[in-house]
This record gives structure tokens, sequence and C-alpha cells, in this order.
């Protein structure tokens, strides 16, 4: 019978679109673990200062490690509360579903071929098309990409009105009859 040795995964993952945007796979729980993880999001994602880093209550989250890097770069850190689980409820859905449709349904030869098939599973299966009923049964990718497309078509439109009112007063005076009197500024307030 094979000898099962233990594997950790830590994954980083994007609270408004569930995407998973950093993951590492060791044998150990040593720092390079989660470190590698929040790493490799920083490096996709560029952050801007102010981001909230949420995680459990591991000891590695809370190592000198892991809090300077998450100040380097200028992110916020917020923990779990002691004793509730549904504080980190989207990223035990991930590892339930990575359990069963992944994990469990396969044999690994190594590590190297359990990090390939990881790796194929986040990127290709999990980020690009595996649909979540919490984003409208889409995927995490084309979530992200339908609201980065709404949101540059929000800030991009520029309305434009006519005050007709004013393109009816005609002036009679000095400038003789028929021209038009220059438009005072639209009062913002009017309707």
């Amino acid at each position: 019978m094979p000898c099962k040795k233990s594997v950790y995964l830590a994954v980083i993952l994007d609270g408004f679109s569930r995407k998973v945007v950093g993951w590492a796979l060791d044998r150990t729980l040593a720092m390079r673990l989660t470190v590698g993880a929040l790493e490799q999001a920083i490096e996709r994602r560029q952050p801007k200062p102010g981001l909230v880093h949420h995680s459990d209550r591991g000891l590695q989250y809370a190592r000198g490690e892991y809090i300077a890097l998450l100040e380097k770069h200028h992110m916020i850190p917020s923990m779990s509360r002691p004793a509730n689980p549904y504080d980190n409820a989207s990223c035990e859905s991930f590892m339930k579903t990575l359990k069963r449709e992944e994990i469990y349904a396969n044999k690994y030869d190594d590590l190297e071929h359990l990090r390939a098939n990881i790796e194929e599973f986040i990127e290709e299966y999990y980020n690009r098309q595996r649909l979540h009923s919490a984003l409208g049964y889409r995927p995490p990718e084309e979530f992200e990409q339908q609201a980065e497309s709404k949101a540059e078509s929000r800030s991009a439109t520029m309305v434009f009105f006519e005050n007709k009112e004013n393109n009816k007063k005609i002036s009679k005076g000095l400038l003789g009859t028929g021209t038009q009197m220059p438009s005072p500024s639209p009062d913002p307030f009017s309707c």
C-alpha cells in the first residue's frame, strides 16, 4: 500500500469575483507556502493601497514575514473572528469544490503530477469555466470581464441635453431682431 504524504495548498481568492488569484502547493506549512500564494496574487493583480486582505486565524497569516509583505504593499490585514466559520466561507467553498471535483476524482503519481493537475483545475477550469451561482451562473473570469466592461462604459458615457427654453429667447435689442441672445450657464438644479 502506498504511503500517503501530507500536502498543503494556500489560495488567495478575490472576494468580489471568487477568482483564485494566487496559490501555492507544498509538503509543509512553512512560510514559503502562504508567502508564495500572496506574492503570486500581488504580482497578478497589482493591488492599490488600502486593499483589505482577509484570512483565517492561522498562525502563518500572523507571522512577521507575511505581515511585512502586506504592509509593503499597503494592504490592510483582516482575520476571521474566533469560532466564526462564515467569515471564510468562500474559501472553504473553493476547497470543497477542489476536493470533490479534482482531488477525490484522481490519483497522482507524485507532487509534480498533483501540482500540474491543480494548476489546470484552478487556471483553466475553476477561473474560466466553472459556473458560480453567486456570480449569476458565470465563471469568475467572465464575471470580472463583464463588471469591467460595465464600469468602462459608465465612465465613458457623456450625456448632452439641449435647454430649449434658452434657444427660444430672441433678442430685440442692439443686436437686431432675430438675433439669439447668449445662453446663460444652465442651472444644474433646475429641471
